[in-house]
C-alpha cells in the first residue's frame, strides 16, 4: 500500500530519506557488513553527507528516490532508486543492517520500491552486482529484472540486471 511516499508492506514500513535519518544510514553506510559491497564500498561521514543531499534532491527533481526501510518502527536499512555513477540509468540499491539478513526484508522492501518507481513512470530500472553476491543477485531475479549482461570491475565479473516498464510481468501492455 502507497500513502503519497510512503510504502507499506505486510511487515515493512519505507518512507523517503529525509535529514532526520542521517544517523541510521550513517551506521549503515560505514558498516563494512552493510555496504562492503556496495559500488564505492564503504562510505566516510563526509561521504554519507553528500549523499543525503543528492538523494534529497533526487527525490526533488525525479520524484522517485531512496528509502529508509523500518521493521516495528526499527530502522534495518535502504532501498530505493539513484543516478548511477557509471551512466547505466537508474539503479535500483539495497542495504540492511546485518542483523535484519537473511530473512527476505530485502526483497521485500526492493520489490515495493521496484513497483513504485515503475508505477511513478520510470521506463528503466537496473540492479548491478558483483557475480559472487548471491543474496543481491535472488533478491534481483526474483522482484522481476533480468540479467542482461556484464562487465568486469576491479577484478570482478559484475552482471547488470533490468526492468523495462513494458516488460514488467504486471504490465497490461504484454
Amino acid at each position: 500500500m502507497t500513502l503519497g511516499r510512503q510504502i507499506r508492506t505486510q511487515r515493512l514500513v519505507l518512507q523517503p530519506v529525509t535529514w532526520r535519518d542521517m544517523q541510521d544510514m550513517i551506521r549503515l553506510k560505514t558498516n563494512g557488513a552493510s555496504f562492503g559491497r556496495m559500488l564505492g564500498g564503504v562510505r566516510s561521514l563526509q561521504q554519507v553527507e553528500d549523499e543525503m543531499g543528492d538523494d534529497l534532491s533526487f527525490w526533488a527533481k525525479r520524484g522517485v528516490g531512496i528509502f529508509t526501510i523500518r521493521e516495528n518502527d526499527r530502522f534495518v536499512g535502504m532501498t530505493g532508486l539513484h543516478e548511477r555513477p557509471d551512466g547505466r540509468g537508474l539503479g535500483l540499491r539495497f542495504a540492511l543492517v546485518p542483523e535484519a539478513a537473511g530473512r527476505g526484508i530485502a526483497r521485500e522492501a526492493a520489490g515495493a520500491a521496484l513497483r513504485f518507481a515503475l508505477d511513478a513512470g520510470v521506463e528503466r530500472v537496473v540492479g548491478v552486482t558483483r557475480e559472487d553476491n548471491m543474496p543481491s543477485r535472488i533478491v534481483l531475479g526474483s522482484i522481476g529484472l533480468n540479467h542482461v549482461e556484464s562487465f568486469e570491475r576491479d577484478g570482478y565479473l559484475m552482471l547488470v540486471y533490468e526492468i523495462r516498464q513494458d516488460r514488467r510481468p504486471d504490465s497490461p501492455r504484454r
